[in-house]
């Protein structure tokens, strides 16, 4: 780029010289911004599936517990509570303080993908199944991502993401009618997840927009819920956790506290900051196929065949949604604060 910038002085007498060197760096320019676009793409696909792992073991495992001792209540105190402790000193510590501005957004965060956010999908794990579930909330949000995406921010989704939207959209309708053949789906657990879905996405678009890291993030809605949650928790006496034993007590604090209230907010987060809203949203939606292969050896439930030709259609949305974006998109790549 710099040989090339050098060698246009010289060929300013030159109208010819002075086009191609132009085009030249044009040229170069374009490839390095390709290449850089594929780095980061690549670095936000391996966030997202990391993401993806967490949220499929969560279903089941929320379901797990929802369904026997543990409580709705139960669940989401130990994943903001325990959430809140360790991220904390993200936002707390000597030299990382947020300005007051970042903490109304915080709450904000919070009230769409913190403590109502898990209150739904827990009510919606314990009236309908875990199957259901995993696949209502996670393909109903880069639907609705990506539909605000494009009405909102102007993002050009083009023909392919629309396409895959489609077939994602198919994949569930298909999946859903699967599972609710054996058991009729409640209409408030639908609703529930549903809902969760949409506040999910509406999340995702306007963290992608708030300047705050992914960490900073996660600690806000940790420490909003836990916050907002925790004393009427204490204060109503809603804990269930003296009936519950302490082995299911010790896999539910590691895995709603340590992997869902810190780590997979984290790992989302950086998704989203990497690869952008739709498609970090769209690659979400294969949290229904992973939810059901980790269903066979934890819940003994093995998928139909009409199960099994959804969860493909909507692998294939998911490829389809998360595609590349226009050229003309490629210079403007969401940045994360340090």
């Amino acid at each position: 780029m710099t040989a090339v910038i050098v060698s246009l002085p010289a060929a300013l007498d030159d109208p010819k010289a002075g086009i191609m060197a132009a085009q030249e760096a044009i040229e170069v320019t374009r490839a390095e911004r390709v290449a850089s676009w594929r780095g980061t793409r690549l670095e936000g696909l391996l966030w997202a599936a990391l993401s993806i792992a967490i949220f499929s073991g969560w279903f089941v495992v929320t379901r797990f517990s929802v369904t026997r001792e543990l409580q709705v209540w139960d669940v989401t105190a130990l994943r903001f509570g325990v959430g809140a402790v360790l991220l904390a000193p993200a936002v707390l510590r000597r030299g990382s303080r947020l300005p007051m501005s970042a903490w109304g957004e915080g709450l904000l965060f919070a009230l769409l993908w913190g403590a109502p956010f898990v209150l739904l999908v827990a009510l919606g794990l314990k009236l309908t199944s875990a199957a259901q579930a995993a696949s209502i909330a996670p393909t109903t949000m880069p639907l609705v991502a990506g539909i605000l995406s494009f009405v909102f921010l102007k993002e050009q989704q083009g023909w392919i993401r629309w396409t895959g939207y489609a077939a994602i959209l198919a994949g569930l309708v298909c999946l859903t009618g699967a599972v609710t053949t054996q058991a009729p789906p409640s209409p408030a657990g639908v609703t529930a997840l549903a809902a969760a879905g949409g506040m999910w996405a509406v999340y995702t678009l306007l963290f992608r927009r708030s300047g705050l890291s992914s960490i900073q993030a996660a600690a806000l809605i940790c420490i909003w819920s836990a916050a907002l949650f925790l004393p009427a928790y204490v204060l109503f006496g809603l804990s269930h956790l003296g009936r519950a034993s302490a082995s299911e007590i010790a896999l539910q604090l590691f895995y709603q506290g340590v992997l869902m209230g810190a780590v997979a907010l984290v790992t989302f987060n950086r998704a989203v900051s990497l690869l952008g809203a739709s498609a970090a949203t769209a690659m979400i939606a294969l949290v229904p196929a992973a939810a059901s292969l980790l269903a066979i050896p934890a819940l003994g439930e093995t998928p139909s065949f009409v199960e099994g030709i959804a969860i493909a259609v909507i692998v294939v949305g998911v490829l389809l949604a998360a595609s590349r974006p226009s050229s003309a998109t490629l210079s403007i790549q969401p940045q994360e604060t340090p």
